[in-house]
């Protein structure tokens, strides 16, 4: 019986060596799925650049020192997504960042994956 087991888990390794399956780490789901250049274009369609640059501050934060804050990984893409569409402050200091709330969720996610993914 204990041979037989062997046998198996010898085959089954065997064939598994042969598939072209590649593991994703776990967090990036969405970011596979999405190029940042389609948020970088949806930036360019709203106010963002009133208050935002990618390396210097002006209102708000850059994106530089946002991507830095910020690990890419689904909770922060989640996070920085729902501040987009609900706005806020308190995390960059008193001045309040306005909501987009025309925005779809997948939108303001396209926008935090390219924020996130200027990370040098």
């Amino acid at each position: 019986m204990k041979i037989k087991i062997l046998v198996a888990m010898i085959t089954l390794g065997a064939l598994c060596s042969f598939s072209n399956y590649e593991s994703i780490p776990t967090g990036y789901s969405v970011i596979k799925q999405t190029k940042p250049s389609e948020g970088e274009a949806l930036i360019k369609k709203e106010d963002c650049a009133t208050c935002h640059k990618i390396d210097k501050k002006v209102v708000g934060p850059s994106y530089l020192d946002i991507a830095k804050k910020y690990p890419m990984n689904d909770k922060n893409i989640k996070y920085l997504s729902d501040k987009i569409i609900k706005g806020g402050s308190g995390v960059w200091g008193a001045i309040p960042m306005s909501a987009h709330t025309g925005l779809k969720k997948d939108e303001a996610k396209k926008i935090a994956i390219y924020i996130l993914s200027l990370k040098k």
